[in-house]
């Protein structure tokens, strides 16, 4: 488990990070969003033991970045930006010597580098040089570094940087797969990319946090409000009536004879569905369509940032 409390991180004058609090719990996974400059990179690396805040702390498992950063940096995996690989190295000499470096025991080595490479599908570069491989395949070999000693915790800043769709979807599937055990927080610009990704979404903006929740939380943080579209054939009067203190009637639209189309807006930022269906058997109704209309990610972010480009 990642935990975050009141972090908060200057560069002379520039707040970087300011009073940032968050929870990333194990077998989820977080988005982290924000504008260019926002504090994303500075409180990964802040959570990584790389760099130390004015205020605030982390801890990584209950291990404390001041108190013991070498224990933190052990139990978590941090693929930066931009990775540091040894370029004359080969991909598979490179993994042997990341393991060693991290303690695995040498006689476990060759079975954990050859797991990570079928895990990042890098068998086909296991004996190049990582000169000789392209952003795409680098970036694999970065993930297998921060996965090679298997830690609970990983942070990934912008995992998915520089690969094509085909690379894209193999890594969110990839992240999801280890995301049902390991608490996971990674940064994208991609915004379709942390809808499809997250469990949760965290917004970042002016180093303070500006927005925390699933993409549904986050649309009617953004809108004050979620909308359903319905047409009920039955009494409508009836079912108006009984709506949840929640709903209410935004608008009624054209609809077929003997069919009434309702504009209902919602408080509740959960899917609440289930209690139209509810309702509607409750006054022997029948729902012919329901839809709920949710604000996208890229409106959500864009209002939460000002306008900032992710």
């Amino acid at each position: 488990m990642i935990k975050v409390e009141n972090l908060t991180k200057r560069f002379g004058s520039t707040v970087a990070v300011d009073d940032v609090s968050f929870i990333v719990k194990p077998g989820e996974v977080v988005g982290f969003l924000g504008p260019n400059g926002a504090g994303k990179t500075t409180t990964m690396r802040i959570i990584a033991a790389l760099m130390y805040p004015q205020s605030g702390t982390v801890s990584v498992n209950g291990r404390d970045i001041w108190r013991e950063p070498v224990e933190v940096r052990k139990l978590l995996g941090y693929l930066p930006e931009t990775t540091p690989l040894y370029e004359e190295m080969s991909t598979i000499d490179f993994l042997h010597f990341i393991a060693a470096v991290r303690g695995i025991p040498p006689r476990e080595i060759p079975a954990r580098v050859e797991e990570m490479i079928e895990v990042c599908a890098l068998q086909a570069m296991v004996y190049k040089d990582i000169s000789e491989l392209s952003r795409g395949y680098r970036q694999r070999v970065g993930l297998a570094q921060a996965l090679i000693h298997d830690p609970p915790v990983l942070v990934l800043d912008e995992p998915t940087s520089g690969l094509d769709p085909t690379q894209i979807l193999e890594i969110r599937k990839l992240v999801r797969k280890l995301g049902q055990t390991k608490a996971i927080l990674f940064s994208t610009h991609i915004l379709d990319e942390a809808s499809k990704t997250s469990d949760r979404i965290l917004i970042i903006s002016d180093g303070k946090l500006v927005g925390e929740g699933s993409p549904q939380e986050l649309s009617v943080m953004a809108s004050g409000e979620a909308f359903y579209s319905v047409e009920l054939q039955g009494d409508a009067d009836a079912f108006v009536e009984k709506l949840p203190e929640y709903f209410a009637v935004a608008a009624r639209h054209p609809a077929p004879e003997g069919t009434t189309a309702l504009e209902l807006s919602c408080s509740e930022p959960s899917d609440r569905s289930e209690d139209l269906f509810d309702l509607t058997v409750a006054i022997n109704g029948k729902l012919r369509r329901l839809n709920r209309k949710e604000t996208t990610l890229e409106e959500v972010f864009l209002k939460l940032t000002k306008g900032g480009e992710a």
